[in-house]
């Protein structure tokens, strides 16, 4: 993988991560992370990189241990709105 280098890499590293925080209303297709292997989708979450909430509603995490390694996983979750009537 070839060297970024100047202003370029220190913007594309600020550009990374978590974009919202837990208890957060979002809307469908808010982009939640960018570039990141430490959060695995959820409930109401699309995508393996960039994770985006698939509907509107209250962003939360949970924690669960890996199968396969048995490092703990953070996993990015959205409970859905509730539409009143």
């Amino acid at each position: 993988m070839a060297r970024k280098g100047g202003k370029s890499h220190k913007i594309y590293v600020e550009t990374c991560g978590i974009k919202v925080s837990g208890g957060q209303v979002v809307k469908s297709g808010t982009v939640l992370t960018r570039q990141g292997d430490r959060w695995k989708p959820g409930i109401n979450v699309l995508g393996l990189m960039h994770l985006t909430a698939a509907c509107a509603g209250e962003v939360y995490f949970t924690k669960k241990r890996n199968s396969k390694n048995g490092k703990i996983d953070t996993i990015v979750n959205v409970r859905q709105a509730v539409k009143k009537a």
